[in-house]
């Protein structure tokens, strides 16, 4: 299991950790996007991407024996972010849902662009299975 680290005196971060410790084996996630299991990308909109991308997350995870208390780190580039942030409360209810109420350490990076035709968003990340 991960913990939580946040230093003494700073703000309490929203949605994410500012470090995670843990032990047990590595698991690297490569960056997944809005695609389905058939490689058909989900939609057009970044919301239903970002969403597809964090269940393509879960489901490496899950294959693995691990679940979202066992995400260590979370990068996620986008092509727009203003995209991001438009939809960044209905998308931190998404990542409850899909996730749950562990917050990685994350980032999130602005791209030009990202290989597959038409993606808008990619997630890639890091997990601690016991």
């Amino acid at each position: 299991m991960a913990q939580s680290i946040n230093p003494d005196g700073w703000p309490r971060p929203s949605g994410y950790s500012n470090g995670v410790v843990a032990q047990g084996r590595f698991l690297a996630i490569s960056g997944q996007i809005g695609w389905n299991e058939r490689n058909v990308m989900v939609s057009n909109d970044f919301f239903e991407q970002a969403c597809q991308a964090l269940r393509n997350v879960m489901a490496v995870l899950r294959a693995a024996g691990g679940s979202g208390e066992h995400l260590v780190r979370l990068t996620w580039y986008v092509t727009d972010n203003d995209a991001y942030r438009e939809c960044l409360r209905e998308l931190g209810r998404a990542y409850r849902e899909i996730v749950g109420e562990h917050y990685p350490a994350m980032v999130l990076v602005q791209v030009a662009a990202l290989l597959e035709e038409g993606a808008r968003v990619e997630i890639e990340g890091t997990a601690i299975l016991p």
